[in-house]
C-alpha cells in the first residue's frame, strides 16, 4: 500500500461525484487551506490541513489551489495530413463545396489518414495528446472516422490502442462520412462486420455516428447505433451540428451516453436532452474556428440538462489542443458560470464517456488532480492562453508530459 498526504493546498474545488444536471452543476465544494489524502492511486480523504490524518509521505503543493482531472469527452486526435489550404481558401472567400470539388475538406483528411501506417499515425497524435494533459486533461476520448474504409477505421483504432500505453484514452468508432456511392450496403458492412469487429477485438468503447443532412440520416443512425449496442459497445451521437434533423431525440430514446455539438438545437432538441440521461457535450472551439452559433449551454443548464464539454480536437473545424482553453470558451461563448464549466469538464464529460470513478476529488474516485499555477481555482476558467495548470496528477501519479 502506497499513501500520500498532500498538503498546503489554498483552495480545493471540485463538484460532487456522479452526474449533475442543470442546477446542481453550480455545487461545487471549496475546501480552504485543505489537504488530500491518496491511498493506492484512490482519494481517501480530503479537508482542511489542520484535520489531516497521518500518511508514509508529505508532499507540499505550494499554497496552489488544486481542481479534478479535466476529462476531454470529445476529440479526433488521430489523423495524418492538414487543412490549412481549406482554411486560407476560406478565408479567402471559398464555400465548402468548391474547396470540396478541388480535393479538399474532410475526404482530404481521410485520404492522407488511410494511407497511414499505425506507426506513422501513433507518432503525429503523440504530442496533440501531450498537449491536450498538459491543459489538464487525465482522461482523453479519441475517435476513429477518418479512415471510411473498414480497415482504415481499425487501423486508427490500433494506433489509439498503441497510444494507450502512455495516455489514458477512451477510443470510439467514429461512423463518420458516408461514401459516394454504394451507401446503403456501407451501411449494412458497418454493421455486419466493422462494429463486430471493433467490439470483438476490444478496440472501441463506443460507436459515435454523424447524423446531419450532408451526412448520415436518422434512420440509419438508428440501424448503426442499434448494431452497437448489439455488442454491448456504448452509443454517443454529433447532431445538430447545423441542422436539426432527428438526432437528438434518437440518442435520448436509444439512451446514448451522449449527443455532441448541438449549435443547432432548438426549444424541442434542449426538452429531450433534459428530460434524459443523455449528456449535452458542446464544443465551444468549433464555434471559434468555424463562427458558427454557440451551443445553447445556459438553455441546456437552466432547462435541466446535464453538459460537458470538449475540444473536438480535429484539423478541420476546431484545431484547440487545450481542454483548459476550452472550459474557458465553455464561459465566455456558451453563457456557463465558472463553476458549471468546471463540472462540464469533469464529472459530467466522464459520464459522457461511461465512467462514473473519476471526475470529482471526494472518497473512492481515482487521485486524478489539477495543480493550478495560482491559488485560487477560478483561474481554470479565467485565463485564456497561457497555462494555468503546473502539474498534472493521474491517480496520484505525476504525469510526465507536462511543463516544469
Amino acid at each position: 500500500m502506497t499513501e500520500t498526504l498532500f498538503t498546503d493546498i489554498s483552495q480545493l474545488a471540485t463538484p460532487a461525484s456522479g452526474l449533475q444536471r442543470g442546477a446542481a452543476m453550480r455545487g461545487l465544494s471549496v475546501t480552504e487551506n485543505a489537504a488530500l489524502l491518496v491511498r493506492d492511486g484512490v482519494i481517501a480523504w480530503t479537508g482542511q490541513a489542520a484535520d489531516a490524518p497521518q500518511a508514509e509521505q508529505t508532499i507540499s503543493l505550494g499554497g496552489r489551489a488544486v481542481v479534478p482531472g479535466l476529462v476531454d469527452p470529445h476529440t479526433h486526435a488521430v489523423w495524418a495530413g492538414d487543412r490549412l489550404a481549406d482554411w486560407d481558401a476560406k478565408l479567402s472567400g471559398a464555400t465548402y463545396e468548391e474547396i470540396l470539388a478541388r480535393g479538399g475538406g474532410i475526404r482530404s483528411t481521410m485520404r492522407a489518414t488511410a494511407a497511414a501506417t499505425v506507426d506513422e499515425l501513433v507518432a503525429l497524435a503523440r504530442p496533440r495528446l501531450a498537449a491536450l494533459r498538459c491543459s489538464g486533461a487525465t482522461t482523453i476520448e479519441v475517435k476513429s472516422g477518418y479512415g471510411l474504409d473498414p480497415e482504415a477505421e481499425l487501423r486508427m483504432l490500433r494506433a489509439v490502442r498503441e497510444l494507450r500505453r502512455e495516455f489514458d484514452l477512451s477510443p470510439t468508432l467514429l461512423i463518420h462520412v458516408p461514401p459516394e456511392t454504394g451507401r446503403a450496403e456501407y451501411v449494412q458492412e458497418v454493421c455486419r462486420h466493422l462494429i463486430p469487429q471493433a467490439a470483438e477485438m476490444g478496440l472501441a468503447n463506443a460507436v459515435d455516428v454523424f447524423t446531419e443532412k450532408e451526412a448520415f440520416t436518422v434512420e440509419e443512425t438508428r440501424a448503426l447505433l442499434e448494431a452497437a449496442q448489439s455488442t454491448g459497445l456504448h452509443t454517443k451521437l454529433h447532431a445538430d451540428q447545423f441542422h436539426a434533423i432527428g438526432g437528438t431525440e434518437l440518442a435520448c430514446e436509444l439512451g446514448a451516453l451522449s449527443v455532441d455539438h448541438l449549435e443547432a438545437s432548438g426549444p424541442e432538441q434542449i426538452a429531450a436532452l433534459a428530460a434524459s440521461d443523455t449528456v449535452a457535450t458542446i464544443l465551444p472551439g468549433v464555434t471559434l474556428h468555424l463562427g458558427l452559433p454557440a451551443a445553447p449551454g445556459r438553455k441546456l443548464i437552466d432547462a435541466g440538462a446535464a453538459v460537458a464539454i470538449g475540444t473536438d480536437l480535429n484539423p478541420g473545424s476546431s484545431p484547440l489542443f487545450s481542454t483548459q482553453f476550452a472550459l474557458a470558451l465553455g464561459v465566455r461563448l456558451c453563457g456557463l458560470t465558472p463553476a458549471e464549466a468546471l463540472t462540464a469538464c469533469t464529472v459530467n464529460a466522464a459520464a459522457a464517456l461511461g465512467l462514473t470513478d473519476r471526475g470529482s476529488l471526494s472518497k473512492g474516485q481515482r487521485a486524478d488532480f489539477c495543480v493550478l499555477e495560482g491559488a485560487d481555482w477560478r483561474e481554470v476558467a479565467y485565463v485564456l492562453g497561457g497555462n494555468v495548470v503546473a502539474e498534472v496528477w493521474c491517480g496520484g501519479v505525476r504525469a510526465t508530459a507536462i511543463r516544469e
